[in-house]
């Protein structure tokens, strides 16, 4: 995917009323704009504006039958935007495993430094706790 066809992608699946018509459009097939406006809380005129956001992403399309534009889901597209976000999902979760890792050795790191302190000798602890009185004082 390129960028923009990426931007168009997540701008359209990012708002949470395109979701709701993309989840009716994916549950009953075909539909009409009217009819998805009946579904969801929001008029047929919004319904409107989301059904070209989506078609723009390519989520959708249209065909005429009689009068009436029916529209329904491009599995294919469809199918592309969910290994796009299970993609960008995994790579989410190896930045996170990154991060608790790095912020576990860094708790480790203190917790030692704590247990070292603890271990001082009486006369190397007392420079060290007024050092400490005196930075709560500056605070």
């Amino acid at each position: 995917m390129t960028g923009q066809v990426d931007d168009e992608l997540w701008s359209a699946i990012g708002d949470p009323s395109r979701r709701q018509v993309l989840d009716l459009l994916v549950s009953n097939g075909e539909a009409s704009a009217s009819w998805l406006a009946r579904q969801v809380p929001f008029s047929r005129q919004a319904v409107s504006k989301h059904l070209v956001v989506l078609e723009n992403a390519g989520l959708i399309s249209r065909r005429k039958q009689g009068r009436e534009v029916l529209y329904r889901v491009e599995a294919n597209r469809l199918d592309q935007a969910t290994r796009a976000m299970a993609d960008l999902a995994a790579q989410w979760d190896q930045r996170l495993t990154t991060i608790k890792r790095l912020a576990e050795a860094a708790h480790a790191q203190a917790n030692k430094k704590r247990r070292a302190r603890r271990a001082l000798s009486p006369e190397q602890e007392k420079p060290e706790q007024e050092n400490k009185n005196k930075k709560r004082r500056l605070s």
